[in-house]
């Protein structure tokens, strides 16, 4: 009988990668199309304390909008390289065009959600969506590319 849990501690952790891998990304893309809905639509505690952003206004509106879309893309796992890179892209523009007028280090100047969220994305745009995602379960059910007929003709 094959055993569960594996030898050594390195092995237990290899094990464990795409479990972890993917519970990040459903985390992080939560969390992320939260703030959108937040702001979009004043649900959740509103935007910035209450109410919901103006339709088109920017950079607010766009941001959020942008933080719905990426985070539920990112949460399904579906474009999720393109949707974190995204995200990521979105909070480092709000961290330097926002917070970082305001003081130097985001400790000091509110900025620490958008620098994490910024690394996070990062993060899941250089590893991708793990095993369990929306992409690979669509890809695993695509039947195989028949060849083409002049790729099988030997001339």
């Amino acid at each position: 009988m094959p055993a569960l849990i594996p030898p050594t501690p390195q092995q237990a952790v290899e094990a464990a990668r795409p479990l972890v891998l993917t519970v990040f990304r459903i985390v992080v893309g939560l969390l992320f199309a939260c703030h959108g809905a937040a702001a979009l639509f004043g649900v959740l505690g509103g935007a910035k304390g209450g109410g919901s952003i103006p339709p088109g206004q920017w950079p607010g509106w766009w941001a959020a909008l942008i933080q719905l879309v990426g985070g539920a893309l990112v949460l399904l796992g579906s474009g999720t390289r393109t949707a974190a890179l995204l995200c990521s892209g979105s909070m480092a523009y709000a961290y330097f065009t926002v917070h970082q007028e305001q003081a130097l280090l985001p400790l000091q100047n509110g900025g620490e959600p958008s620098v994490m969220f910024c690394w996070a994305f990062l993060a899941i745009a250089v590893l991708g969506s793990g095993p369990y995602s929306l992409d690979r379960l669509l890809a695993a059910r695509r039947p195989a590319a028949e060849p083409s007929p002049q790729a099988t003709s030997t001339g």
